[in-house]
């Protein structure tokens, strides 16, 4: 098992968790209250720094609660925290509803942080790649 060293900024909010045996994401708290209007996007401080060792990342996602009934994601989903970045893990949030603004609390689960082991490659260049069935196909390709 990975040991992930958190720092806690604000000792009013909850540690980070997992809300039940076997959850793959660490449920991130907001430090601050606001509100989001419709389209409207902000960076929500989680109130933790953290130390993710070496060859592990930190992965920020959108709550599928959250993103279901009020339209909430993460602009950069998922947000990629580095082992070496030792700052305040904060999500941007955006909020897709057209038309209802949504309120953050201060103590409110806003995301969730998934540790995944990572391979960083060697980077080789090449004039040709070799070939596959798929070739150049994306994007809707396999929906014909």
């Amino acid at each position: 098992m990975v040991t992930l060293k958190v720092k806690l900024l604000d000792k009013t909010i909850p540690v980070p968790g997992y809300a039940h045996s076997g959850d793959a994401g660490l449920d991130l708290y907001s430090t601050i209250d606001c509100e989001l209007k419709p389209f409207e996007r902000k960076k929500i401080p989680a109130g933790i720094k953290v130390s993710i060792p070496a060859g592990y990342a930190g992965f920020l996602q959108p709550r599928s609660g959250l993103a279901y009934k009020k339209g909430i994601g993460i602009v950069n989903s998922p947000g990629l925290i580095d082992s070496g970045y030792r700052g305040e893990v904060c999500a941007i949030l955006i909020n897709y509803d057209p038309v209802s603004t949504f309120n953050i609390k201060k103590g409110d689960k806003i995301c969730q942080m998934v540790i995944k082991k990572i391979e960083n490659v060697n980077i080789e260049l090449v004039e040709k790649l070799d070939e596959t069935d798929r070739g150049e196909g994306g994007f809707g390709s396999s929906d014909k």
